[in-house]
C-alpha cells in the first residue's frame, strides 16, 4: 500500500499482491531473478541498453503481435495507426456540449471517449470497446466471431470512423474477423489508456492547484502508475553480452513500475509532485518509460496525451474531484496499470 498526495488529498493506493511484492522486495535493485527462466531488470542504464540492443519482435509488440495466426506487417500497422490517429484528431476538433463526467472512473471516461472518437460506427464494432471484454481474451474473440458472422457488412465510403472504414473491404468471414480484431486492438487501447490515465491522475492528486499544468499532472501520474508497468523481451543472444547475470535462455521483464519509483532517480519517489516536471524532460529522463524506449516509442503517445489533457481540463473546469468518502483504491494485476472504481463527484 502506498499513500498518494499530501494533507487532505492523502489516499491509499492498494497494489495487487504481486505488484506490492515487486515494490517491497526489488525497488532499487538493478537486476534480480523472478523465476528460473526470467530475469527482472529495473536499472535505468541496463534497461536502456537492453531496449536499444534490438527492435521488438512481432510477438513482443503488444498491439501488433500476430492476430489469428497472421503476422501484421509494419506497413499495415502504420495504416491502422494513421486511421485511428485521424479519428482522434477529428474528435479533438468536435465541440463538446454539456456532459456529466461524475460517476465511477475509469468507466465514465471510457464511455465518453468511445462515443466521442467512434461516433457513428456500427454496433458490431462499438461493442468491441466494452471494458467487460478485458476480463478474458476468450470473451473478446467470442464477440468478434459473433459480429463477423452477422449478415451484411460495412459499405466502402460509409460515414464512419477511419478505423472502422478499414473493415469495409473484408469480404470473407475470416477477413471480417481479422479486421474486427485489428479494430479492437487499435481503438480500444486509446479509450482504455486515456480514461485510466486520467482516473490515476484524479486519484493521485485532485483537487489540483490552479497553476499546475495538465501535462505535468499526467506525466507525474504516469510516473507513479505507469500505463505499461512491464516490458517483455524474449531470450536473445544480445542480452547475456550486456550483463553476466542474464543467461542465454533467460527472458527479461523490464520494470518501469520499479524504475519510476527508484530513490536513486527521483526525489521523494512515492510523492505525487507534478511540479518536478517543470525542470525534467520526459523524453530524456533516465528510467522513465511511460511510452516505451526512445528507440521504439509507442505509436499511440501522440493520441493519448492530447485526449487526456482535454479530458482532464474538462474535469477541472467542472470542479470534479474524488469523493472525500473514498480513501483507498485498488490497482489490479493487469497489462494496463490503473486504479479501479474511483468515485468522482462534484463537491
Amino acid at each position: 500500500m502506498y499513500m498518494s498526495g499530501t494533507g487532505s488529498r492523502a489516499r491509499d493506493v492498494v497494489f495487487a499482491p504481486r505488484l506490492q511484492a515487486l515494490l517491497r522486495d526489488h525497488r532499487g535493485e538493478e537486476v534480480f531473478r523472478l523465476d528460473p527462466g526470467t530475469v527482472g531488470v529495473a536499472g535505468a542504464e541496463l534497461t536502456d541498453r537492453i531496449l536499444a540492443a534490438r527492435p521488438a519482435t512481432e510477438v513482443e509488440r503488444p498491439t501488433f503481435k500476430p492476430l489469428h495466426g497472421r503476422s501484421i506487417p509494419r506497413t499495415e500497422a502504420s495504416t491502422v495507426m494513421q486511421a485511428i490517429g485521424r479519428d482522434v484528431r477529428t474528435a479533438l476538433k468536435k465541440p463538446v456540449g454539456a456532459v456529466d463526467l461524475a460517476g465511477e472512473w475509469p468507466h465514465v471516461g471510457h464511455v465518453f471517449l468511445r462515443d466521442l472518437v467512434l461516433e457513428g460506427d456500427p454496433y458490431r464494432l462499438r461493442i468491441l470497446m466494452d471494458r467487460a471484454l478485458e476480463l478474458t481474451p476468450k470473451l473478446t474473440w467470442t464477440v468478434i466471431a459473433a459480429g463477423a458472422a452477422l449478415p451484411g457488412r460495412l459499405r466502402p465510403g460509409a460515414p464512419v470512423s477511419a478505423i472502422a472504414g478499414l473493415t469495409a473491404e473484408a469480404g470473407s468471414y475470416s477477413d471480417r474477423r481479422y479486421a474486427m480484431g485489428l479494430y479492437r486492438r487499435a481503438a480500444a487501447p486509446v479509450c482504455f489508456t486515456v480514461s485510466t490515465l486520467v482516473a490515476n491522475a484524479l486519484w493521485l492528486g485532485s483537487p489540483f492547484d490552479d497553476d499546475t499544468s495538465n501535462r505535468n499532472i499526467l506525466y507525474e501520474a504516469m510516473r507513479l502508475l505507469p500505463p505499461s508497468w512491464n516490458i517483455l523481451r524474449r531470450a536473445s543472444p544480445e542480452y547475456p553480452a550486456l550483463d553476466s547475470r542474464i543467461g542465454a535462455a533467460d527472458d527479461i521483464l523490464l520494470l518501469p513500475l520499479l524504475s519510476h519509483r527508484d530513490p536513486a532517480l527521483w526525489d521523494d519517489p512515492d510523492e505525487f509532485r507534478p511540479e518536478r516536471w517543470d525542470s525534467l524532460d520526459p523524453d530524456d529522463q533516465p528510467g522513465y518509460l511511460p511510452f516505451g524506449h526512445a528507440s521504439e516509442r509507442c505509436w499511440g503517445r501522440h493520441m493519448v496525451m492530447p485526449l487526456a489533457e482535454m479530458l482532464l481540463d474538462m474535469l477541472r473546469g467542472d470542479g470534479l474531484t474524488v469523493s472525500p468518502e473514498q480513501t483507498a483504491a485498488k490497482v489490479p494485476l493487469a497489462g494496463l496499470m490503473g486504479v479501479a472504481d474511483v468515485r468522482v463527484v462534484r463537491p
